[in-house]
């Protein structure tokens, strides 16, 4: 297929050069030129806008973008990707995002015959580079099937989950799941340490009994070995699960663990924490503690 993809940064790069790689034409754009340098090297096409990207003859346009608001304004905006779309192309949309925003935008774009799935995706920037991602796609069953190859090119599992919103009702309850988890796995890891248990015997134990997830497998690993480096960020990290809760007091649903979680985060953000990883704020339970536990792992 012809495909559009717009913002190519830490996760749509790898995305999109998964798409290259499983031979579909790629019409690329993003804020900043020089994410992209590596697609065009591949075969990709640059494109001076997002209604440029949508105005080259693509089947579907991807997006990846930070925040709803965004989205929402690379797709309506004057230009925009639905200004330059003609009755017969899709939008779809990786983001993370609000479903209550991506059902206002489907019904905008259907007003101009143009489709809309949201997919947004689970694994990390290690998943969007190995294209192992879980992909949640919400949206019309004959456009799910009509651009499921693109899905598979950048993903190992594929759901259909319904209609346009169920995508991001799935993401935001696997996203807050997964801050609980992660936030519980920092102060047990700090806890173990400074009640005297060698830190990487404690990952071990942990990982061979009840309390073992994912969440604590990659957390207790790169806090141990102390490589924080940002890849998924405190900023986007309050925006998730901001977002979460906003979809559990819509459905009326009481969730006190996410609430929890929501306010933790939120802490951190407001301590200083925005552009570093989310499992960097181990420092400051650190701090508070008065125990490192970073820099402990041993083989």
């Amino acid at each position: 297929m012809r495909l559009g993809f717009v913002g190519v940064g830490n996760m749509g790069g790898p995305m999109a050069a998964n798409l290259v790689a499983a031979g579909h034409d790629l019409v690329v754009f993003d804020t900043r030129r020089e994410v992209a340098d590596e697609l065009i090297v591949a075969g990709a096409v640059w494109a001076d806008s997002p209604r440029a990207v949508a105005e080259a003859g693509v089947d579907a346009v991807l997006l990846s973008l930070p925040t709803p608001p965004i989205v929402e304004a690379v797709v309506t905006g004057p230009d925009g990707v639905l200004a330059g779309c003609t009755a017969g192309q899709t939008v779809i949309d990786l983001s993370t995002n609000a479903p209550a925003v991506v059902q206002q935008l489907a019904a905008v774009c259907a007003e101009r015959g143009v489709g809309f799935l949201d997919a947004p995706v689970s694994g990390g920037v290690r998943g969007a580079r190995d294209g192992t991602l879980a992909v949640m796609v919400g949206g019309d069953a004959a456009q799910f099937d009509r651009f499921r190859p693109a899905f598979e090119a950048i993903g190992a599992r594929v759901f259909h989950l319904g209609g346009v919103g169920a995508g991001n009702v799935a993401k935001l309850i696997n996203n807050q799941l997964a801050f609980v988890g992660m936030m519980g796995t920092i102060e047990a890891i700090v806890l173990g340490g400074k009640a005297g248990l060698d830190p990487v015997v404690l990952r071990d134990l942990v990982s061979s009994s009840s309390g073992a997830s994912s969440a604590w497998d990659n957390a207790t690993r790169v806090i141990l070995k102390d490589r924080l480096r940002p890849t998924f960020t405190v900023e986007l990290a309050a925006k998730d699960i901001g977002l979460a809760q906003q979809l559990a007091a819509e459905q009326g649903v009481e969730t006190p663990m996410g609430a929890a979680a929501n306010a933790v985060i939120r802490g951190f953000l407001e301590s200083g924490y925005a552009d570093e990883d989310l499992i960097a704020t181990v420092k400051a339970v650190e701090e508070r503690s008065g125990f490192v536990v970073r820099g402990t792992w041993h083989d």
